[in-house]
Formats: structure tokens, C-alpha cells, sequence
């Protein structure tokens, strides 16, 4: 399988993506968790080898950091397709996304990350693409314009997104097949911690895998990243093995708290605790009071901390509940 990109072309080869592309399954039995999505895929992708068929178009949904586009490129692997990745924000016009249609093979898979950033302009180019395999493009301007219709080789789209409500009803129901990832258990994050320790040649414990899988928010990429940092002590203040005391050590400077939660999310809940005095504060307001992006807020912290039940999203906003008074060391007082 072929893995082209068409987003990032600064980062091709670098050896940070190289590294972080070592981490990644490649096929369905080497990728850990996500169960109930990973038996669904392998029936489609047996039925549709079965078919010779394209796979049929897929959305996956969720936090960042689960594995959306590692699952794609297992998906065309596991169909031994060639796979081209590209973002929505990187289709501008709908004359780029005609030139990433025509330029596919049958059978191929294009991956659009961040799909719910795509134009209108453009989303309307994708949906006879996606529903008939065929590209409209008007030549010429004025009066002397004309529309042609282009025959598509059979391809299966794959999107991304962070935000399943920000998609169009009209782009959402194209899909096939719909998936959420969810946040990771302790359990999977730690095997996927002992199976990426092995690719960075790190002997690593049973305990200081858990340590990390604890503070790693649900998240393999963020797993990986803190195995990495955790490793970089382990070389200057130890013998390059991680033990859980290494691993605590680390994790503590840091600033990473046993729940995994770093300095942005302490900032967070406290200023709705201090500064809003636990009543429930709109998403705008608490942006601009900590001086992070709303979306930011939304994707990165927020699933983490509802799922953890440490804040509730209201009618009225955004509210801070018990348990994260309790863990910051504050009295709570109630309503």
C-alpha cells in the first residue's frame, strides 16, 4: 500500500513524523482498542473484498489523538488500496478536490481530516463523487460556459472529524458508515505504551506503563508523547529503563497530575470554581478569560473532563461538579 500526502509537505520525512509513524498499527489485529468499531470494519472490508467493491464511504468521529487517521490507513491497507491524505482546510476551491478525485485510482482511498472545515462550494463538488462516481466541472465563463460530467474511478472517501455536528445533513447522510472513537481504557493505553516502548527500544515495567496510561487522558497519542518525555529522563537520570519511579518523577515535572490533567486544565476549573464562583459560565466568556480558542476547549479538554466528571455542560453553560473541587482542594459549597 502507498501512503501519499498531500497536507504538511514541510514535515514529509522528518524524523519526528517518521518516529510517530513507526508507532502506528498497520493492520486490524495490531491496532488495540476501539473493539466494537475495529470487528464492524473487518466485516466490511471482508464483504467488500468478497464484492470487489470499494469499501463504502466512512466517517469516524471523536476527540483528537484516537486514531482516526491510523484507521484509515489500516482500512486501505487491510484492502490493499493505496490511501492519499489531505485536510479540509487544505481543499480551498472545489477545483482542488477535482484534481484530488481525477488523480485516483480504482479502489483508492482518500482521507479528508478535519472534514467538517470543507466549503460549501466545495462540499457540493463531493456529492455526485460520492453518490454516482462523477465529477461536474463548468469550462469556460458567461454565457459561453458549458458543464461537462467526468466519470470517477470507484473510490472510497474516509473523513475525520473532531465535530460530527458541525457536518451538513446532506454530507453526513453520504456516509455509509459511521463510527465514534472513544476515549481509551487504562488497559489499552498501557499495552499500546508496552507495544510502542518495544518500536522505541525502551525496556519499560508493568507498573510504570500504568502510571503513564493513567495521566494519559484516555489518548494514544498523547500515551506516546508522554512515554517519549518519560524515556528522555530515563536516559539522563537513570539507565534508560523505566521503572515507576522514573516514570512518576517525570510526570510530575511535568506538572501532569495523577488523573492526567496538566496546567491548562487546572486553569480551567479553577477559574470557573474562583473566578465564576462554581456557577455555570458560557464557553466565550471562559475562553476569553483563560486566553484559549473555544475550539480548543471543546476538542482537547472538555471530552476528558466531562468524562471524568469533573464539569457538565448546562443550558446555561459550562459548570464545575464536586469531584473537581475535591481533587484541586476545594471546599465546595454547593448551589
Amino acid at each position: 500500500m502507498e501512503e501519499e500526502r498531500i497536507i504538511s509537505p514541510n514535515l514529509e520525512g522528518s524524523s519526528e513524523e517518521r518516529m510517530e509513524n513507526s508507532l502506528r498499527p498497520k493492520t486490524l489485529d495490531e491496532y488495540i482498542g476501539q473493539n466494537k468499531v475495529k470487528e464492524n470494519m473487518k466485516i466490511y472490508i471482508e464483504s467488500a473484498k468478497k464484492r470487489n467493491e470499494p469499501l463504502d464511504h466512512c466517517l469516524l468521529y471523536g476527540p483528537p489523538g484516537l486514531g482516526k487517521t491510523t484507521l484509515a490507513s489500516i482500512i486501505a491497507n487491510e484492502m490493499h488500496s493505496n490511501i492519499k491524505i489531505t485536510s479540509g482546510p487544505a481543499i480551498e476551491k472545489p477545483g482542488d478536490l477535482a484534481g484530488l478525485l481525477t488523480n485516483l485510482s480504482e479502489f483508492d482511498v482518500l482521507f479528508i481530516d478535519e472534514i467538517h472545515r470543507l466549503s460549501k462550494s466545495v462540499e457540493e463538488i463531493l456529492y455526485p463523487a460520492l453518490e454516482d462516481f462523477t465529477l461536474d466541472i463548468v469550462i469556460g465563463k458567461g454565457p459561453s460556459s458549458r458543464s461537462i460530467r467526468l466519470d470517477l474511478p470507484k473510490f472510497t472517501l474516509i473523513g475525520a472529524t473532531t465535530k460530527a455536528g458541525s457536518l451538513t445533513t446532506p454530507l453526513r447522510d453520504r456516509f455509509g458508515i459511521i463510527h465514534r472513537l472513544e476515549l481509551y481504557s487504562i488497559e489499552d493505553l498501557s499495552t499500546i505504551i508496552k507495544r510502542s516502548s518495544k518500536i522505541l527500544e525502551v525496556n519499560i515495567d508493568e507498573e510504570a506503563a500504568k502510571e503513564i496510561a493513567r495521566r494519559s487522558r484516555g489518548t494514544p497519542r498523547i500515551a506516546n508523547r508522554l512515554l517519549k518525555r518519560v524515556r528522555d529522563y530515563a536516559v539522563v537520570l537513570g539507565d534508560g529503563d523505566i521503572d515507576l519511579k522514573i516514570a512518576k518523577h517525570a510526570l510530575n515535572s511535568l506538572e501532569i497530575d495523577e488523573l492526567g490533567l496538566d496546567e491548562i486544565d487546572r486553569k480551567l476549573l479553577e477559574t470557573m470554581i474562583v473566578q465564576y464562583g462554581g456557577r455555570a459560565v458560557g464557553i466565550e466568556a471562559l475562553a476569553a478569560t483563560v486566553g484559549e480558542e473555544i475550539d480548543t476547549i471543546e476538542d482537547v479538554y472538555e471530552p476528558y473532563l466531562i468524562q471524568i466528571g469533573f464539569i457538565a455542560r448546562t443550558l446555561r453553560g459550562r459548570k464545575v461538579l464536586p469531584p473537581a473541587y475535591k481533587h484541586l482542594g476545594y471546599e465546595y459549597l454547593g448551589e
